[in-house]
């Protein structure tokens, strides 16, 4: 938008018909001060200024537009009814003003300076929009590149504690094998087990998430029943936890359409880390109910808790509560999966924490979705 401020309501009449006739759109004012409260609001591309005015003239108007921050970079053109001196016109450049026109104005050569000024705009926003493009997409690679340096350096460390663990573990077999003490190796032998599961589920993660940025990860949808899912699950997980009572609310008999094992794998997730992240806790509450034609499940855990800042970020790749991460094992991608596995079943998945009160989980899908494609 162009601003045209004149204190002679003619002069604005006469170039604001030739402007709008080229297709500008067009403002005016009849004095600085209604011009200054103008810009204040408004953002101009150029500002057609008269330099001698009633009140404030053009050059004190174009020293306050250089003072605000919005508007310090508007072009200004002066029109001027007084003889274009040297002095006239270096005082037009040293307040801020681009280009200088003396009255009576050549409509012709006006018009060719505004649409050089508007190119010009135009080239300068592009060109920036470019620049600020680039210094994202910088910005971006640099994270990127950072967390993908943090993400090895955290599976590294991951994958070498089991193996450590079970290195370990099969040293003291052999110690045991020499003395024959079956009870021991019994032990011992369970506890490599333990650890070989921990770097199977390590192994499945980072093939699920290479699967993900690849768009391969399968899906094998058929309807099954959740109840004997979850019963499956929750005894399993009883009988690895003993120490923590899981209990479990609410019902759900009917069948319901989705890949069991993907949904068995964030159900298991839910649960795993209820555990991890509540170890004082003695309970765990799991709850399956219908929701118009959803099914809810939750699992809500009495642990640690969240932060609302970390709440908004747990679902995001490689994402770890820094605060926990030392205490806590993890790569911090396997509820960005379970995001991934609950939005390809048409639903949502989310959390509810407050700090030092535990978390609750939760995802929502249709139980009857329409036939995919």
């Amino acid at each position: 938008m162009i601003l045209i401020v004149d204190d002679s309501p003619e002069n604005i009449i006469s170039l604001q018909k030739v402007l709008e006739k080229n297709d500008f759109e067009v403002d005016t004012a009849l004095s600085g001060e209604e011009a200054l409260k103008k810009i204040l609001k408004k953002s101009y591309v150029l500002i057609i200024l008269d330099v001698q005015m009633p009140g404030m003239d053009g050059f004190e108007v174009a020293e306050a537009i250089s003072g605000y921050s919005k508007a310090k970079e508007t072009a200004i053109i002066f029109l001027s009814a007084a003889t274009a001196n040297v002095k006239l016109i270096t005082r037009g450049y040293s307040s801020g003003g681009l280009d200088y026109i003396s009255k009576p104005v050549d409509m012709n050569i006006l018009l060719l300076k505004v649409k050089t000024f508007y190119r010009i705009y135009e080239q300068s926003r592009a060109l920036n929009e470019m620049q600020q493009s680039l210094r994202e997409e910088i910005e971006f690679r640099k994270e990127a590149e950072r967390k993908k340096d943090e993400f090895i350096s955290i599976a590294s460390h991951e994958l070498k504690t089991p193996m450590t663990s079970i290195k370990g573990y099969i040293q003291l077999l052999e110690r045991s094998l020499d003395k024959d003490d079956k009870e021991t190796i019994r032990k011992r032998l369970h506890k490599v087990q333990n650890q070989i599961e921990k770097l199977n589920i390590l192994i499945a993660d980072l093939l699920d998430i290479s699967k993900i940025e690849s768009g391969k990860l399968k899906f094998n949808k058929k309807y099954f029943s959740f109840n004997n899912l979850l019963e499956h699950i929750i005894e399993i997980m009883q009988q690895s936890n003993p120490h923590v009572k899981i209990l479990k609310k609410g019902n759900f008999e009917a069948q319901i359409y989705g890949d069991e094992m993907r949904l068995e794998q964030v159900i298991i997730n839910f649960i795993t880390n209820a555990i991890k992240y509540g170890p004082d806790g003695e309970e765990i509450h799991i709850t399956t109910e219908m929701r118009g034609d959803e099914i809810y499940f939750s699992v809500r855990d009495f642990g640690i808790g969240m932060s609302e800042e970390h709440q908004k970020k747990i679902f995001e790749k490689f994402y770890r509560i820094e605060e926990t991460s030392e205490r806590f094992q993890g790569l911090g991608i396997g509820l960005y999966i379970c995001q991934e596995i609950i939005e390809r079943h048409h639903g949502k998945i989310g959390a509810n924490s407050v700090p030092s009160e535990g978390s609750e989980f939760y995802f929502q899908i249709p139980a009857h979705p329409k036939k995919e494609a």
